[in-house]
């Protein structure tokens, strides 16, 4: 895998992050982005680990996982102006009921196999991709939406750099 030229971010510009007005609903949904199990706060907190994992034995994919992490830390902010225009604590927390849950590294599983490993990072990649969808499709705010869209961009990138790292490691028969 050539990481030289690899983006890690769509090249597509982000759209301003504003809202069209506070909105409760909007708000804990924005919060379970930043701070939930599925979350940029778990997506970047599990990619540093896998960082640390693979530096000795994969150091490209160290690096990968690295800067990986840093397109998720964007996301985080984001998520985080997002919750506040929106009228709530952008802190690492999500609602339950009435509610609210810490994020805690619980969330995470951590394989330390390097195919496992991957192979999490994948899966993770694709239940966020399916949430922020889901969320599209009853999100109402055109900000909020548009948004959404292009986060989406950066992690279906990263879904295909995860692949071709499997793809590396496990060639298929041919």
């Amino acid at each position: 895998m050539n990481l030289n030229s690899q983006l890690f971010s769509d090249p597509s510009p982000y759209p301003c992050i504003q809202v069209e007005c506070e909105n409760p609903r909007y708000a804990a949904a924005m919060l379970s982005n930043l701070g939930s199990c599925c979350s940029e706060m778990s997506a970047v907190s599990l990619y540093f680990y896998n960082s640390l994992l693979t530096r000795e034995c994969f150091e490209e994919y160290s690096h990968c996982f690295k800067k990986i992490s840093m397109v998720e830390m964007h996301h985080m902010d984001i998520f985080g102006q997002l919750s506040l225009l929106l009228g709530t604590d952008p802190r690492l927390w999500e609602m339950h009921g009435d509610d609210m849950a810490y994020w805690s590294p619980a969330c995470n599983h951590y394989p330390e196999k390097i195919i496992a490993l991957v192979k999490n990072s994948l899966a993770g990649e694709k239940e966020t991709i399916k949430k922020y969808k889901e969320q599209c499709g009853w999100i109402k705010d055109r900000h909020i939406q548009a948004i959404l869209h292009r986060i989406i961009k950066d992690e279906e990138l990263h879904v295909r750099i995860f692949e071709a790292m499997l793809e590396e490691l496990e060639p298929p028969c041919r």
